[in-house]
């Protein structure tokens, strides 16, 4: 076999998918540290073992580790564990991958300009969708998602936009897999209600989370597809439902249905077949 061919595998002949069987256990501990800390602004050892359910001693000798690589800070004086520079390099070789998210930030400013109000970009990610990019409006009161924010899908504007072009099979089994947790009193936790609503979202184009997943706040989306004609993340004006009112919500979700066919354009993907 040519060595070409020897570079193409990304897995051994007998790799078997099962989690149990391939997982360093070590690891795996290890990355839940990580994105503990990932999540915060900075954590002491305590509260990294108190949120990992890990031993003090085991949370330390990961986060050595990780110091030696940079990937991973600490501050002597307050005695907190930061992210470090090298994760950063590390994550943003993820930019590499797609242009989605360089071409995005032209689109989310016009968008932003257009209506006055904070513009998103998420993508998906295993039954979820994950905020990579945000331009927010000068607007006092305003949403806010921090990058790599993660939110379940079904009780996400753009959550919905993605899944109104996914088939049934694989949103039952998104269903028998996560089921739908309810975060407010408004979101959709029936999957017949569910499945309605993503019929309509697929034949007008965009997607509203009215208060879903925060009461009071109201979110109007719209999927970017890649070339294949696949949702492979969206757009999204996020902001108080004093602001973004229902009798605005065919305005609005125009103005976003279009910026998503112009991101769509910009990255060489295709809307689906109808």
């Amino acid at each position: 076999m040519s060595e070409s061919h020897k570079r193409l595998r990304g897995r051994p002949r007998a790799f078997t998918p099962n989690p149990e069987q391939t997982m360093i256990q070590s690891l795996d501990r290890a990355m839940l540290i990580l994105k503990a800390l990932a999540d915060q602004e900075g954590l002491s050892l305590t509260e990294l073992s108190d949120s990992t359910g890990q031993a003090p001693a085991t949370v330390y000798r990961v986060l050595s580790t990780f110091e030696a690589h940079g990937v991973v800070e600490v501050d002597p004086v307050r005695q907190l564990w930061f992210i470090g520079a090298e994760a950063f390099r590390i994550g943003s070789a993820f930019l590499g991958r797609t242009s989605l998210i360089e071409r995005g930030r032209p689109a989310l400013r016009e968008l932003m300009l257009a209506t006055g109000e904070t513009a998103n970009l998420a993508i998906a990610d295993d039954g979820e969708v994950v905020f990579v990019s945000q331009v927010e409006t000068p607007q006092p009161i305003r949403a806010f998602f921090k990058a790599g924010t993660r939110s379940a899908i079904h009780a996400s504007g753009i959550g919905k936009a993605i899944m109104a072009h996914w088939s049934d099979d694989r949103l039952a089994a998104l269903v028998q897999e996560r089921g739908l947790p309810a975060f407010t009193a408004q979101t959709l936790t029936d999957v017949g209600a569910l499945a309605v609503e993503l019929r309509a979202i697929r034949e007008r184009g965009w997607a509203v989370d009215d208060g879903e997943h925060t009461a009071g706040m109201r979110c109007i989306a719209a999927a970017v597809f890649n070339e294949h004609g696949e949702p492979i993340g969206g757009l999204s004006i996020s902001g108080p439902a004093a602001r973004i009112k229902k009798a605005r919500d065919a305005e609005l979700g125009r103005a976003v249905q279009l910026a998503a066919e112009h991101l769509t354009d910009a990255i060489g993907g295709r809307p689906p077949r109808q």
